[in-house]
Parts: structure tokens; sequence; C-alpha cells
């Protein structure tokens, strides 16, 4: 299989415009009569859908939650970037495209992450216009503040809530859409298959999750935005019921899967306290604007500390450890994520953590009170304080927070061509569902930026090339025998949990797999741990499938029947992402192999043999996946050794 990533010729800044005037195109009269099915509405789906609907297409939205308000895109905190330059510190559109090239350690498509550059600056008028509530000046100007891999201050934020307005401004445009009847919205529903018609993308396979009935659903296209993969993980950031089952059932019909292994660890969440947790809460990386991270410089201190015989205030700043501070006197606290997370393991596995039986290192916001006044860093960081206090008791204006790295994003998904389409024509995936822009590590508050900027700018003109090559007067139906079977298939399958009479809940086997995948598959990696987390994960599957249980039946409301086909599909997806740490013999940002480090602890690529995007072809149920190779070409930015130095 040949991969076509279909980036357009002519120079890195004129390509985007070049090709929207290239791409065919889809008169109005004939936009209302082609439907689109937009699956998940998060920020993505939402702003997908709705500008898809404005523009006279007819959309379908499903979403498993109550309401598409829901959706995973309100726990984004700090903020999202956009190459404004308010502040008139050197930021630049060509500046956002190599900070997050290099932020990614060289390991994205350079159109694409240009384009996403450009497109910024328009997404932050749009969020705007909405009335999202960006903060403000004293004069009124839309404020900035910094984020980890960048020198300049580019990230537009509301409070801690950044993702949640800007979801509310995405969901105002969606709910308008539906008031004018261009866009129905069907809420707990959960994709379980997508349909094909002749090889192209036709509609998919839902189960209502409230009765248990199998519906069909047919469109001319299909888009995918449901979110990462990160609950793989078991204990991530993410909401419990974030999954990868729509994404993944796509993989298995043909749909091809990018650089899994590629796997965001955020360093600044409240650490783990127990067996019991089901999930883990980010502390946003604004906090690094004006928190310092440290440790005790000795192991006796910090032994102290975490037992509760030394409050950490009474230590000397000449026996504070500020690592990052130390090691990245250019970035120091803003160090990207991969960077800041590693040093965090490597103090603790020193044995300097600050948290008794867990790993935490201290984020101390003393200086920053001192320097500026409770009531500046309350302005700034107040619900995130709050928040913090509800969850630990602890109160970070008088004490420093406890903070240690969780899985947090997935810089892999399904792979995709500069047009967002997968290689199964008329399928599409955006945001976080695919794997196009950040290379092996997400910078932060682009995350927001990517889905908005796919959703509003991007997939409303990349679809239309599909679509004007589709007949006018033949669409697809649910009568087709390929809806049937499909149906048919998930039926089988579902069937196949509920009278599975197994022993262990569902959650068991989950919090297993996620121990398999953090222990060997987690911060670091290497060949040893590797191979044995895939024959661990090999007969946890079958183990799972003989030994698990569901109660309840499939005709109501089943919260636990959706946990096993989800963690079915997480097991199927970690072999894979084992299979795929394995062949990247390097290091590269989130991917970290110990077998390949400088001498400093820092990643170490092989550019030679590495530097392309591993797209892996589906081979059936218990067979190995083929991988294919999309060489990656670097003409305006050269290949270095990332130093934040």
């Amino acid at each position: 299989m040949k991969l076509d990533a279909k980036i357009p010729a002519g120079p890195l800044a004129e390509k985007w415009d070049n090709h929207k005037f290239n791409i065919k195109l889809v008169n109005p009269a004939n936009k209302r009569k082609f439907s689109v099915i937009v699956v998940g509405t998060g920020l993505a789906g939402a702003s997908a859908a709705s500008t898809l609907a404005e523009l006279g297409y007819n959309v379908t939205t499903f979403c498993f939650q109550d309401s598409p308000r829901r959706a995973h895109s309100i726990a984004a905190q700090g903020g999202i970037n956009a190459a404004k330059n308010y502040q008139n510190d050197g930021d630049s559109i060509y500046r956002l495209f190599y900070d997050t090239i290099k932020g990614g350690d060289y390991r994205s498509r350079e159109a694409n992450v240009y384009r996403l550059s450009q497109v910024s600056v328009n997404i932050i008028d749009q969020a705007v216009a909405q009335g999202v509530p960006f903060a403000r000046e004293y004069g009124g100007y839309l404020s900035n503040r910094s984020f980890g891999g960048a020198q300049v201050s580019r990230t537009f934020y509301a409070r801690g809530q950044t993702g949640q307005q800007l979801l509310l401004g995405a969901y105002s445009a969606l709910s308008r859409q539906i008031g004018l009847g261009k866009v129905k919205s069907y809420e707990r529903r959960e994709v379980l298959d997508i349909v094909l018609i002749d090889g192209h993308a036709k509609g998919v396979i839902v189960k209502n999750l409230v009765n248990g009935e199998t519906e069909k659903y047919a469109a001319d296209a299909v888009v995918l935005a449901s979110g990462g993969y990160g609950n793989v993980y078991f204990l991530s950031t993410n909401a419990m019921n974030s999954n990868t089952s729509a994404a993944w059932r796509a993989h298995r019909k043909g749909a091809l899967f990018a650089n899994p292994a590629y796997v965001q660890i955020h360093p600044t969440c409240i650490p783990v306290h127990g067996d019991y947790q089901s999930k883990l809460t980010l502390m946003s990386e604004s906090l690094r604007n004006d928190g310092r991270v440290w440790v005790p410089k000795d192991i006796e201190t910090a032994r102290k500390v975490s037992s509760g015989q030394l409050n950490p205030s009474q230590i000397a700043e000449e026996d504070r450890d500020y690592y990052l501070e130390r090691k990245y006197p250019s970035f120091g606290n803003l160090v990207p994520r991969d960077v800041a997370s590693r040093n965090a393991k490597y103090v603790t596995d020193e044995g300097r953590s600050v948290e008794e039986g867990s790993e935490a290192v201290f984020l101390d916001f003393s200086e920053a009170i001192g320097r500026l006044g409770k009531d500046v860093v309350e302005a700034r960081y107040g619900n995130l304080f709050e928040m913090y206090n509800r969850i630990t008791d602890d109160d970070p204006y008088s004490t420093p927070m406890k903070i240690f790295p969780a899985v947090h994003y997935t810089m892999g998904g399904l792979w995709v061509d500069y047009n967002l389409s997968t290689n199964v024509p008329g399928l599409y995936a955006l945001g976080e569902a695919n794997f196009s822009d950040h290379g092996a590590n997400r910078l932060g508050a682009s995350a927001l930026m990517q889905g908005l900027a796919d959703g509003y700018f991007v997939i409303p003109f990349t679809i239309g090339d599909y679509l004007a090559s589709q007949p006018l007067n033949d669409h697809p139906s649910t009568d087709h025998p390929a809806f049937k079977e499909a149906a048919e298939q998930v039926d089988e399958e579902i069937k196949g949990y509920i009278h599975n009479n197994g022993s262990h809940s569902v959650d068991t086997f989950h919090k297993r797999l996620g121990k398999i995948m953090w222990d060997y598959c987690g911060m670091a990696r290497n060949a040893e741990g590797l191979k044995k987390a895939k024959g661990m994960i090999q007969e946890l599957r079958e183990e799972y499938h003989k030994d698990m249980k569901v109660p309840g039946s499939d005709s109501e409301y089943n919260p636990e029947l959706q946990k096993a086909w989800r963690v079915a599909d997480f097991m199927e997806l970690g072999e894979l992402m084992i299979d795929d740490a394995l062949q990247r013999e390097e290091s590269a940002g989130g991917h970290f192999r110990e077998e390949h480090q400088t001498e400093g602890g820092e990643a170490l690529r092989k550019d030679e043999d590495f530097a392309f995007v591993g797209a892996w072809e589906y081979q059936g149920r218990n067979q190995q996946e083929i991988m294919h190779k999309e060489e990656l070409e670097f003409e305006y930015v050269e290949l270095k050794t990332r130093s934040y130095k």
C-alpha cells in the first residue's frame, strides 16, 4: 500500500491557499442533497457539524453523553494557542510552526503543521464572535500567557476553563443548526461499526445505550471526531467513558492506525493516592507559568517531608533542587511536557519523592504570591487552586502543590492525508482521533487549536472535494445489504459479552491492562519489557473473553456492557501500541526507549531510519498487523537534537 498524503505543491506558506482554490467545490444548491455523519461532539465534532450544516449539508451527530456539551473537551483547562502576536514578543505563524515541529521532536508533517499555525489566528476571532470570555488586559485587549515549549506568550485562556468555554461557543453554533433543522443530534448513542459500500464509508451502526437497540444510519460521508485512546492505561486524565471504539472499529474496516505508541504523559497531575482510583486529575500546564517545580536536594530531607516530619516551607532555598530551572535555564519550568515528565521520574527514581507511598514533586507558588500578591495569583488560577484543595484538602496558597506525570493525550490516531481523509474514501478523522499535527509530543494548548482548526476551517473545504465526485441522485440507504450484515455482526458481538458467564468484572481486567501498559509502555520503554508486555496482553485478552462477566441485559441502560466492548478494543489497541513501540528503535518525544538516550538522559532520535509515520493495517483478530511507512520530508526546518537549555 502506497500512502499518498496529498500534500499540495508550492511554497509552504502558499500550500493551503492554493489547495483551497484547486480542490473541487459543491455548489450551494447541491450541498442540500448531501448528508454527513459526525461522530463525537467535542470541539472538533461540534465545530465541524455546525459549520457543515451552515454551509447547507444535512448533518447527523452522535455522542454517548446525554448532551453534546458534556464532551471531554470541557476538561481542557489552560488555554489555546494562536499566532496573533498580541504581546509583540516576536511570535509569528512561522514561529508557532517551528515550535510545534520541534516540540513534536520532528515527527510530524510540515505542511499540516504550517496550515494549523495559519488557521490558528482565525480561531480566536471565531471564538470571540461567539462570546467566549477570554481573559483580557486592563485596557480590554485579549490576554496571553506562556505554555511549555515556547519562549513567547501566545496562549489565550479563560481562567482554567478554556475548554469548557470554547465548547459552549461551538455548542451554541451547533444548537442553532439543530434548531434550524440542519443537524439531527442523537445522544446516548455509541458508534460500533462503519459501513462500507464499494469500499467507501457510507454509514454507521449505532448502539442505543438507553434501550439497547441497534440502529443504522446512512450518509454520503462519515467524519470521526471521537477523541483519543489514553484510557487504555485505565488511570489517565481522560473522563472514564472516553474510549477508542469508533476509531478502532474504523481501523478494523481498513482505516490505517498511525503512530499508536506516541502517548503524552502530562507532568502536572495530582498524584495517585490508592488502588480505589478510577481516574487522575489534571492540573493545568498554565500553572507552570508562576509555579516552580522542585524537590529536596537530598534523599533524607525528602523522606522527612513525605512522612510529615518536615514542612516544605521549612526547607531553605539552598536545600531545594529546582531541577527544571537548573537543567534547562532557557525554558525553565516551561519545557515541553515529555521533558518535564521524564525529569520528574528521574528525581523520584532517585528517592526524592515528596509523597509517602507514591511519587510526587512540588509545584510551589510562594515566590509568585510574594512577587505578585495573592489576589493576582487567585485571579489567574483561582478555580484550579479550589479544585486542588477540594481533592487533596491542601491549600496551595500556603503549601506547595504535589504533582506527578499521568497519561493525558495520544498523538497517534487514524492515518489521514492533508485533506483529513483516512485511506478509506469518504471517511475522515478530526482532532485527537487522527495523528496528523503533533508528531511525537503535543505542545500544551495545541489540542484545542487543532480540534477547532480541523472542524471550523479545514474539513468544510476538504470534504467538498470528495462529495463533488459522488452522484447527486444516488445516495446510500440503510436498505443496502452492507448495513444488515454490519448490524448482525455488532449484535452477535454484544450477545457474546452478555452470555459470557465469567467470574470477574470488566474493570478488573481493565486495571490489569492499564498496569501492564504503564509499567512497560509508559514514560520509559525497553525492548525486553515491551516483549514481555505483548505476551502478557495476549494472555490477558484470552482470559478476558473466557472469564469476564457482564451483569444485566442488552435491552436496558447497561454501563457494564459498554465497558465490555470498549475494553476489548483497548486490549487489541494496547498490543498494537506495543508493536509500534518495539519497531521504533529510537527515542522521540513521548516515546522514550531507554536503550536510545543521550548521556544527559534526553531522547536520542535516529532520523536516518525513523523519520517516518508508521501506519498499521488490520489483518484480523489475533493476527499480526502490517506497518506501512509515510516518509517525512523536512524542507523548511533543520533536523537537529532538541535543546531547551
